[in-house]
């Protein structure tokens, strides 16, 4: 039997919530008290519900961490949201890094509301991404697959139409593997550059009502086209999305920021760590940092995995891969230092020529 320290017994305190409303206190627990067991889990302090009390045992400072968790939830409930594990989730992710934005303002932020769903960021870091697309004229969201970069910039760019903010909405998206020479593709035009845009028609029709977009395609509303298309245009009042940008040469990224008009806003989303640009060529995404830098009203937001919102899994993954790309160049690093008179391009030490 394993005896108790009188030391730290004695710095153990008890603190008390009252939920009064039943209603958020069945939420607050969870369909068999699914979201109970998870803050139970993520908590040091031990937590104990009766009736239509919480109790907290544990030292003052976990307690005030466990106090402020269930405060931000209730506040989440209050605001009508319907809480869920993923919720409590990022709530405590975001108590975990200590900011001045609240959790329960952050997850209550609406973006766009259809039919019942209301997209809206899920991460300190997608709110701060939405925020800098509302105050820059060009804004950068680079980060892993799932972090939402390009959703929610398509989400901002319906809300600026309906808004009436600008008069149209243009996406587009470098087509690599055809090298934008789309001639030998068979079928149609639309055909030919179909499986490079489809996701960004998937986006549309979860934010727009699917007959609308056909007349709003037709009356030149909404434009979806691949990058090459964009050469030569001044494009005006418009809200305009670049995907996949890290699929870019630095030529390209320079001939599509150059195409911004008056009353326009620019979005470039991508991921520098899946180019699929042919061996050797430099990605565009890659290096407009360092050639933008210092530019009044371009900003660059950096997403992470803890902003992926799809399953928990990607996120690993995502940072899995991280890691094995930073070994991989430790590796190759160590492997071109440990030759002496060996270049790095491979070639026999003091060979003459």
């Amino acid at each position: 039997m394993t005896g108790t320290d009188p030391s730290n017994a004695a710095a153990r305190a008890q603190t008390r919530i009252s939920v009064s409303d039943p209603k958020i206190m069945v939420n607050l627990l969870g369909a068999k008290d699914e979201i109970l067991r998870h803050i139970e889990r993520t908590l040091t302090s031990d937590v104990h519900v009766r009736g239509n009390e919480i109790t907290i045992t544990g030292v003052p400072a976990d307690n005030a961490t466990a106090e402020r968790l269930f405060s931000e939830l209730i506040e989440l409930i209050e605001r009508g949201e319907t809480l869920s594990v993923d919720a409590v989730r990022r709530t405590v992710a975001m108590l975990e890094q200590n900011t001045a934005e609240r959790p329960a303002e952050v997850l209550t932020i609406n973006i766009l509301s259809r039919r019942g769903k209301t997209i809206r960021p899920k991460t300190l870091g997608q709110k701060r991404y939405v925020d800098a697309i509302d105050e820059n004229t060009i804004v950068f969201g680079i980060g892993p697959a799932g972090t939402g970069k390009t959703y929610l910039a398509m989400a901002k760019a319906v809300q600026a139409l309906t808004a009436k903010q600008v008069n149209r909405i243009i996406l587009t998206r470098p087509a690599v593997e055809a090298g934008e020479r789309l001639g030998f593709l068979p079928g149609t035009l639309n055909e030919k550059i179909d499986p490079y845009l489809r996701p960004l028609y998937d986006a549309l029709h979860d934010m727009l009502d699917p007959e609308s977009i056909p007349r709003l395609m037709a009356a030149g509303t909404i434009e979806v086209a691949p990058l090459a298309y964009m050469r030569g245009r001044t494009l005006n009042d418009a809200f305009i999305i670049l995907d996949e940008a890290q699929n870019t040469t630095p030529e390209q990224m320079k001939m599509f920021l150059t195409r911004l008009g008056f009353g326009a806003k620019i979005v470039v989303t991508g991921d520098v760590t899946q180019v699929d640009l042919p061996g050797g060529t430099t990605s565009g995404l890659r290096i407009v940092r360092e050639i933008l830098q210092g530019v009044d009203d371009v900003h660059f937001s950096e997403l992470t995995s803890s902003d992926v919102v799809r399953h928990r899994l990607v996120a690993e993954i995502v940072d899995a891969y991280a890691r094995y790309d930073v070994e991989q160049e430790q590796q190759a690093t160590q492997s071109v230092h440990a030759v002496p008179g060996r270049a790095a391009s491979g070639g026999r030490p003091n060979r003459r020529r």
